[in-house]
């Protein structure tokens, strides 16, 4: 397991193939817009559809804000585009096969077997401002990643010359 990612810390860069089949480069987004990663354990399961579709009903929020928001699991480009279909995700999710990321971040297990559900909000600079860690509250997960960039947004304020160009 890698050195566990927390508050403060710069996000690590990866890439990895989304549901589509390309290449998501973390570093293409840096400066650009805040980032709500989100690991979860598995797809088509109870609580990793719940998450996603509370994920879904609130895109339009997050792009309001300016956030990118990446599902990411150790399945297949297969099961995961299959997923994004059956749930009518508009958010891009990578496959992690082998769990490369989710050790680089250090993401724990839950009783040592079932990949952990961890929410990472990254600022537009690549760093880590808040992680809420919870198997067994899948939709709450969405509330900290909103309620993480309202607080980033409020920092910015008028200082942020992109949030300028769109008013």
């Amino acid at each position: 397991m890698g050195a566990k990612i927390g508050v403060g810390d710069r996000a690590p860069d990866f890439s990895l193939p989304t549901q589509s089949g390309q290449v998501l480069d973390m570093r293409d987004l840096q400066g650009k817009k805040e980032v709500v990663l989100y690991f979860y354990p598995k797809d088509n399961t109870p609580g990793c559809t719940a998450e996603a579709g509370a994920f879904r009903d609130r895109f339009g929020a997050f792009k309001d804000i300016g956030a990118e928001v990446i599902g990411i699991s150790s399945d297949s480009v297969g099961s995961h585009r299959d997923f994004a279909s059956k749930c009518d995700l508009p958010f891009t999710i990578l496959s992690d096969e082998g769990g490369r990321v989710r050790k680089l971040f250090g993401v724990p297990s839950s009783f040592g077997l079932i990949p952990g559900r961890v929410t990472y909000v990254i600022d537009r600079k690549g760093i880590v401002r808040h992680v809420f860690n919870s198997q067994t509250n899948p939709t709450r997960h969405v509330e900290e990643a909103m309620r993480a960039l309202e607080e980033i947004r409020g920092e910015r304020g008028n200082d942020d010359p992109a949030e300028r160009a769109e008013a």
